[in-house]
């Protein structure tokens, strides 16, 4: 790959990539249907939306915004139209990081040859990836300061997971987890939290060591929960699970933008690096990915644990000078709402609990989340 260029890109715009599962309309099962669903979409969003590696899944990816506001009419547009032309063809979206009893064996590749190439390379590891995720780029000026800020954000990623917790289910069975999509992601080699790196340089250099090591294919196969994107000029969160409405995924991108600004500005301004032990930010995630927004989540500063609900209200009042500036105060304050509840791994179970069914938790669900 050699030296590899990073796209700078204005730090207040923001784009959003949002991946949705396709079911049923009948069984409420997984449908293996992208391919059919994608093909029919009108030709002018050519592009907005992509196949994953499964064929379960359908990604719909935002232009560049300069809001979130920008970013709930343009994801709103977009799932609208695919949510007709899924109701055309017998399916319903579902907005959820784990499908609650539908297997992955069952799944069914998508025949690309970098798929294709993906699961050789990774085996029962590629092909247990029945998962879907919220992802938010946030435009960084520089690849240095990117490096920084994925630096800075991990002591904030456990909270951001804890807060879109949605994959209580895993193989038709209860896992006891809130995220049960992020230790499925933790099984890829290079998934989870980042390595630590001091500037763009060493992460070009790692980039380029595992390529030419044949550790990865690609740069693309480097899902961390936080990365640098040189292509995009962006910092882009990964880590969140894919929340049950377009309010939350709204109210999760204010707050990924707000932090990335603040970390950024803060970077300009010369501000010393707090120095965050990796293993407490692992331990945090831990913690979000077992409890949701019931967890305590040790302070990295204090060491004293805290409620989610306790560390989000901090976090929206901090950020609120940044929230005012980048004209996304209201969906900031939604994050305290979320942080009291109920998740949607926990609306899973009550309604599970409620109709003795999970196809009828999906059919609620999925009805719930309907735009159009």
């Amino acid at each position: 790959m050699g030296k590899l260029h990073f796209n700078g890109n204005d730090s207040k715009t923001i784009g959003v990539e949002i991946e949705l599962a396709l079911v049923d309309a009948n069984t409420f099962a997984l449908a293996n249907r992208s391919d059919d669903l994608i093909s029919r979409l009108p030709p002018e969003f050519a592009g907005q939306y992509k196949p994953e590696l499964m064929q379960n899944c359908v990604e719909i990816n935002t232009g560049v915004c300069d809001t979130v506001a920008q970013v709930r009419q343009d994801l709103s547009a977009k799932a609208k139209v695919l949510e007709s032309t899924a109701d055309a063809l017998g399916m319903r979206l579902w907005w959820g990081s784990t499908h609650p009893f539908s297997h992955w064996r069952d799944q069914v590749i998508t025949p690309t040859e970098r798929y294709q190439n993906l699961v050789v390379l990774l085996q029962e590891m590629a092909r247990r990836m029945a998962t879907f995720g919220l992802h938010v780029h946030i435009g960084v000026d520089s690849g240095d300061k990117a490096v920084m800020i994925c630096d800075r954000i991990m002591q904030h990623l456990p909270t951001l997971l804890a807060l879109s917790c949605s994959s209580p289910y895993w193989e038709d069975r209860d896992t006891g987890l809130h995220s049960q999509r992020s230790k499925i992601m933790e099984g890829l080699p290079t998934a989870g939290l980042p390595t630590l790196m001091r500037n763009w340089s060493e992460y070009v250099w790692l980039v380029n060591h595992m390529i030419e090591t044949g550790f990865i294919n690609s740069i693309r196969e480097i899902w961390w929960d936080v990365r640098p994107h040189h292509n995009f000029g962006t910092v882009e969160v990964r880590v969140c699970d894919m929340p049950g409405s377009m309010d939350d995924v709204c109210a999760l991108s204010a707050l990924i933008q707000c932090l990335v600004k603040q970390l950024s500005d803060e970077i300009d301004e010369g501000t010393y690096q707090f120095d965050c032990h990796p293993m407490m930010v692992q331990q945090n995630k831990w913690r979000a990915a077992r409890y949701g927004i019931d967890a305590g989540l040790v302070n990295t500063y204090s060491y004293e644990v805290q409620p989610v609900k306790e560390v989000a209200d901090s976090l929206a009042e901090w950020l609120k000078p940044i929230a005012q500036e980048l004209g996304c105060e209201d969906e900031l304050a939604e994050i305290s709402r979320i942080a009291r509840g109920p998740s949607w791994a926990q609306r899973q179970r009550d309604l599970l609990e409620l109709r003795g069914d999970k196809a009828e938790v999906v059919r609620e669900l999925t009805d719930r989340s309907r735009l159009i």
